[in-house]
C-alpha cells in the first residue's frame, strides 16, 4: 500500500495524541515509510527514505513569491523586484548558498564555544534560583536559550521578555497549513512584525555604534563586496530568535523529561554531568524539538516506486525516522547510554541546522549544571505539551528536589 486517506494522516498530530504520538509514527512507518497522501502530497516517515528527501537537490523549496504593494503585511521585506524576502533555509541555491555562506561567516564556531563561560553562569544562576518545587519550563528551560540569543545578539536586558514573547508566537506559525488554527495566526504575524520593527531600529544602531556581539557582526559581514540586505538580515535575525530559542528551549524540556521518567532519574548524567553530551544526542533521537520539515518537488522525481510530479508537497516525519530500527537496537527505548548514532533532529544535506553546535552546548551545559546542583531532581506532577506539531516542547514541567 502506498498510499493513505489524508484524514488518516491528519489524525497523527491529533491534541490526544500528543503525549505520545511515537506509537502511532511506528505503526504508520511500519506500514506506509513512503505514502501518498491525497493529491500532490506525499510523506516520508522511514530513515532512508527521509534522509533521501533531506538530501536529494530534486528536493528543495519553492520559489520566493512576487506580492503587490497592496497585498503586503506591513514591514514585510521585499526585494527589489517585489519578492518576498525568505531565510535562507527557505530558499535553493544559489541563494541559499549565498545567504548561508555569509551568515555562517558570522555566526563561527569560535563565537560559540566563546560563549561557554556565560552559558555556565547563567544556568546555574538559574538552577540555583529556583525553589526546592518549581516548573522546569519556566525557571531554567525557557529562560536560558532566550538569555544566550539575546545576549548572543546583543538585545539589551530590559526588552528580553518581549523577545521570547514574540518567540513563542511565531513558533506557533511553523505549523504547515493543514495543522494550523486561525487563533495563533494573527499573533503569529502582529508578533513578526514587532520583532521586524525591533530589529530594523537595532541594526541601525549596531551600524552607527558597532559592538561584539552577532547583529553587529551580521550588519558588517562581507564576502567578496557581497552583504546582507536590510530584508535579508531582519529574516536571518527572525530565524536565528526561533531556532535559537524554541527549539532549544524543547530540548531541554523533552530530554529533562525522558531522564526524570526512568528509573534512575538524573544519574545517567553522571555525578559531574560527564554524560551529558551523550545524553543530548539520545535525546534529539527520542524526542527531537523538531518533529516536521516539509520539501517541494523541484522537477518530475521519485520516491521509492512512486512517482512525485514537480510541485508536490513532501512531508518528512523527523520524529518517526529518528526511531526507524535503522537507527540502532530497540528505538522506541530512551537509553542514555546509547551510543549516538544517526539521528535527523538537525536535517541533513545542505539545510543542517547551522545553530546545532550552540543548541548541543546550551543543553549539554543545562543537563550538566542539573547533574550538579540538582542531583535528586524528580518529576512533581504531570507535565503539559505546547499545542504545536512542528516543534515540540513543554509548556510545564513540575518537578521537585531536596525532599
Amino acid at each position: 500500500m502506498t498510499s493513505a486517506d489524508p484524514q488518516e494522516f491528519f489524525a497523527l498530530f491529533s491534541a490526544e495524541r500528543r503525549p505520545d504520538p511515537y506509537p502511532h509514527y511506528r505503526r504508520w512507518r511500519e506500514r506506509l515509510p513512503v505514502a501518498a497522501i491525497g493529491e500532490r502530497m506525499f510523506a516520508v516517515s522511514g530513515l532512508a527514505e527521509a534522509t533521501q528527501v533531506l538530501r536529494d537537490p530534486a528536493f528543495g523549496h519553492p520559489e520566493p513569491e512576487y506580492l503587490d504593494p497592496a497585498d503586503r503585511l506591513p514591514d514585510q521585506p521585499v526585494d527589489e523586484s517585489g519578492r518576498v524576502v525568505r531565510a535562507f533555509l527557505s530558499l535553493n541555491p544559489p541563494d541559499h548558498t549565498r545567504l548561508r555562506r555569509l551568515v555562517s561567516k558570522a555566526f563561527t564556531p569560535r563565537m560559540v564555544e566563546q560563549l561557554a563561560p556565560r552559558i555556565e553562569e547563567i544556568t546555574a544562576a538559574l538552577i540555583d534560583g529556583a525553589p526546592d518545587r518549581f516548573d522546569l519550563m519556566t525557571a531554567l528551560a525557557k529562560p536560558l536559550p532566550v538569555e544566550v540569543i539575546a545576549e548572543l545578539l546583543g538585545v539589551p536586558l530590559d526588552d528580553r521578555e518581549r523577545f521570547a514573547e514574540w518567540s513563542h508566537a511565531m513558533a506557533r506559525a511553523l505549523d504547515p497549513p493543514f495543522l494550523q488554527h486561525p487563533e495563533t495566526v494573527a499573533p503569529a504575524v502582529r508578533a513578526r512584525q514587532s520583532f521586524v520593527a525591533y530589529f530594523r531600529e537595532l541594526a541601525a544602531r549596531r551600524r552607527r555604534e558597532p559592538g561584539e556581539d552577532l547583529l553587529s557582526a551580521l550588519v558588517a559581514v562581507s564576502d567578496a563586496g557581497d552583504v546582507l540586505s536590510e530584508g535579508e538580515l531582519l529574516v536571518t535575525l527572525t530565524l536565528l530568535l526561533i531556532a535559537g530559542h524554541e527549539t532549544t528551549t524543547n530540548l531541554i524540556g523533552n530530554g529533562a523529561l525522558a531522564l526524570l521518567r526512568g528509573p534512575d532519574g538524573l544519574k545517567p548524567l553522571g555525578t559531574d554531568g560527564e554524560n551529558a553530551a551523550r545524553v543530548v544526542e539520545e535525546v534529539l533521537r527520542y524526542d527531537s524539538p523538531a518533529q516536521l520539515t516539509a520539501r517541494t518537488a523541484l522537477h518530475d522525481t521519485a520516491l521509492g516506486e512512486l512517482a512525485v510530479p514537480s510541485g508536490s508537497q513532501v512531508i518528512v516525519l523527523l520524529g518517526a525516522a529518528n526511531r526507524d530500527p535503522a537507527t540502532g537496537p530497540a528505538p522506541d527505548t530512551f537509553d542514555p547510554a546509547r551510543e549516538p548514532g544517526r539521528h535527523l533532529a538537525f536535517g541533513q544535506g545542505i539545510h543542517f541546522c547551522l545553530g546545532a553546535p550552540l543548541a548541543r552546548l546550551e543543553a549539554r551545559i543545562a543537563f550538566r549544571e542539573l547533574a550538579r546542583r540538582r542531583p535528586d531532581l524528580s518529576l512533581a506532577g504531570t507535565p503539559e505539551w505546547n499545542p504545536t506539531t512542528t516543534l515540540r516542547g513543554l509548556s510545564t514541567l513540575p518537578v521537585t528536589s531536596g525532599a
